[in-house]
């Protein structure tokens, strides 16, 4: 599987080890299912051949990805910090320094009763403090030292603002080692916790922390309460949940009285709560699960009165606000603070001493909404309003439960992110900071819109476009449209300096807000998952069609663009409508569905049943996935060319799929057959790590698409 590097290197071909299956009467050929065993040397061997294949096919782009680096580069301000957040006693921000990969975690000092967040002086240098009294908490570069991987999993301060716990992953596979530092000597504390996901929540008297860990499917299965200087083996297993569709999750309410474990499925939750007021010995379970009713729990004080805000969806499936007391107290005993509304969907809800932040959304843009609390209970009931047609609008970074304001983070497809103070009684928002753009960015040289493509059942579609401002409307334009389309996830629109380097070209950047994805509702999510997924695909078909026939843009000008889920949306858009597409770019991408909802032993598939169905047991879950799984149904018809991208260490899709995917293609598709597998072979399911290697590779991923239209 190599050749000469100084002669032209022909598409690899991996040998066909037929595995035949039999299931409801359907027989099945997998020629490819061996390159599984990444262990097997002929295995990691294909994906080097492909590597090296990627990479002869792409030579004449490499000036054109320095170009793009470069372009990413230079319009990134590399020496920054972000806005600063009060907790407790201290400032927290973090840095970025001109010329290292990762940043740093720092703290300052703050006044008793400030709550303007420091700015730091112009010009600070890289190794000089960005505010006085500046403590470096961790320095990411140091600790990734060494590695070709490397992410920060979380870090958390204990409540006496003295110890440091934080979760690093060195591999990629997103297995934790929680590590605890004390900031007033700056020395390891001997504690290590490995093989947990995320990282640790603090119990009041910071003696204590709570993880998770994962069972062999990699399902976040079990909570453990760990005694600082012990053992790890000696830690209590607090909670451990037997049902293989829920996973688990532990944190703290915002006023850090009650700690409280999730315990979640797709379609149903149960929270249990620990009282740290009433000095609880165990976790109580505040209302057991039904099946079909979804909540989440805030602590609150409302009128004086300590409750419990439940937003839940027993009244309707977009999502009711009501309250509760501290009691255990089953869905029939809540009272509804905001009603169900069919037009609304409540997200989110974050409570403060003087207000509530309600996230919600209303035809397709998410939306803030402040209820401000009064002596006897709610005052005022406003939304934050802002004059673009297209935004992203959210709360941001606010732990402190006596804030007086709301943080909230802001952006459009043309407009960088913004982060404001929004004053809830006087109705006023400050700009705290906007992410810098170098080079004179003006957002008036680009245009955004909001067009509306009829799927076919007639349902309506949105899409997100933003254009230069000169961009004509006869089909010369190339468009990189953008999607995912599962899991109730929004692609809701936001900025990108690197999207600047197509912008500039004249590319245009289109996300298909598709069903599947959570972007108008419940009804949008449950019109695009099980039986009815096939409509995650045919709007995204019909968003590219809109496209084209309202004169954006042209068939051999279109690129479609999704990873992981989006990835699979990808690989079914391109089965059933080549001819709508230029290129096609698969980043991680979930193609193999039938095979890993086959196996209950794979990562996450038993708990991914509610959204794609079980088709070991129930023939029509079979029959739907196997119509429309991208690697089962490539056929042999002109396909345009693909790029699929993915990692050797993901856990979430592993790399098999798309390697499968890929071999397939090759042998079975006619005409041009230009698909090119990229494999990162020390990176997880969030690519490389690293800003540097991350702008590399999105300058790769770019050229090639620029390449696609012939706009370079």
């Amino acid at each position: 599987m190599s050749s000469s590097p100084s002669a032209p290197q022909p598409a690899p071909i991996v040998r066909q080890v037929p595995v035949e299956t039999h299931l409801h009467g359907q027989r099945r050929v997998d020629d490819y299912e061996w390159l599984r065993d990444k262990e097997n040397p002929e295995v990691i061997a294909y994906l080097e051949a492909e590597n090296d294949y990627t990479e002869q096919q792409t030579a004449h782009l490499a000036g054109l990805r320095e170009q793009i680096f470069a372009e990413i580069k230079e319009r990134t301000l590399e020496t920054d910090l972000s806005v600063p957040v009060r907790i407790r006693d201290h400032w927290y921000y973090s840095r970025s320094f001109e010329g290292r990969e990762y940043g740093a975690s720092c703290r300052v000092p703050a006044a008793f009763d400030d709550w303007t967040p420091p700015v730091p002086a112009t010009g600070t240098a890289p190794d000089e403090p960005a505010l006085p009294g500046e403590e470096v908490l961790l320095d990411l570069n140091v600790l990734a030292e060494g590695h070709e991987f490397f992410s920060l999993g979380g870090s958390t301060i204990s409540p006496d603002d003295a110890l440091l716990a934080y979760a690093t992953d060195v591999v990629g596979d997103e297995r934790y080692t929680i590590r605890v530092r004390d900031l007033r000597t700056g020395r390891l504390l001997d504690d290590e916790i490995t093989g947990a996901l995320g990282g640790a929540t603090w119990d009041r008297a910071g003696e204590h922390f709570y993880y998770t860990t994962v069972d062999e499917t990699w399902r976040p299965d079990k909570v453990w309460r760990h005694t600082l200087g012990t053992a790890q083996a000696d830690d209590e297993l607090v909670f451990s949940e037997p049902d293989a569709r829920y996973w688990v999750s532990v944190g703290r309410s915002r006023t850090d009285r009650f700690l409280m474990i999730v315990a979640g499925s797709k379609t149903t939750t149960e929270f249990r709560v620990l009282d740290a007021d009433a000095d609880a010995a165990e976790f109580t379970v505040f209302a057991e699960r039904v099946e079909g009713i979804e909540y989440n729990l805030e602590h609150a004080i409302i009128g004086g009165e300590d409750c419990f805000l439940i937003l839940h969806n027993a009244s309707g499936p977009d999502f009711e606000l009501s309250r509760a007391p501290l009691a255990p107290t089953d869905h029939t005993g809540w009272q509804p603070l905001i009603a169900h509304d069919p037009a609304v969907r409540l997200e989110d809800v974050d409570a403060y001493a003087g207000h509530l932040v309600v996230h919600q959304r209303s035809e397709g843009l998410t939306q803030l909404r402040i209820l401000d609390l009064g002596t006897d209970g709610i005052a005022d009931d406003h939304l934050v309003e802002f004059d673009d047609e297209l935004y992203t609008i959210g709360s941001s970074s606010n732990p402190e439960f006596h804030a007086p304001v709301v943080r909230l983070g802001y952006t459009t497809l043309a407009k960088p992110g913004a982060v404001y103070s929004y004053d809830v009684r006087e109705r006023s928002l400050t700009l705290l900071k906007e992410t810098p753009v170098l080079g004179g960015y003006d957002a008036s040289r680009y245009t955004e819109h909001r067009l509306w493509a009829t799927a076919d059942d007639g349902e309506q579609v949105p899409i997100s476009l933003v254009v230069p401002a000169d961009a004509a409307t006869d089909g010369t334009m190339p468009v990189l449209l953008y999607g995912y389309g599962s899991y109730e996830a929004s692609m809701d629109p936001y900025f990108s300096i690197a999207r600047l380097s197509l912008l500039d070209r004249g590319v245009g950047f289109a996300i298909a807000h598709v069903r599947g994805g959570g972007e108008m509702g419940r009804r949008w999510y449950d019109n695009g998952k099980l039986a009815h997924k096939s409509n995650t695909f045919d709007d995204f078909n019909a968003c590219a069609r809109h496209l084209i026939a309202t004169g954006w843009t042209s068939a051999d000008r279109l690129v479609a663009e999704g990873g992981s889920a989006g990835g699979l949306l990808m690989g079914a858009i391109v089965n059933r409508a080549p001819e709508l597409y230029a290129g096609i770019v698969a980043q991680v991408p979930f193609v193999d569905p039938l095979t890993t909802m086959l196996d209950p032993s794979l990562p996450l598939t038993v708990m991914e049943y509610d959204e794609w169905g079980n088709p070991t047991d129930d023939p029509a879950a079979y029959a739907t996935i196997a119509s429309y799984a991208p690697y089962d149904n490539v056929v042999a018809q002109d396909y345009p060319p693909i790029l699929a991208e993915t990692s050797l260490n993901d856990t979430r899709v592993l790399y098999v799929e798309p390697a499968k995917w890929i071999a397939k293609l090759r042998v079975t598709a006619t005409g041009r057959r230009e698909f090119l597998l990229k494999t990162e072979m020390s990176a997880g399911h969030g690519g490389v790590s690293g800003r540097y290697r991350a702008w590399t590779d999105r300058a790769f991923t770019l050229a090639w698409i620029l390449d696609r239209v012939k706009r370079a």
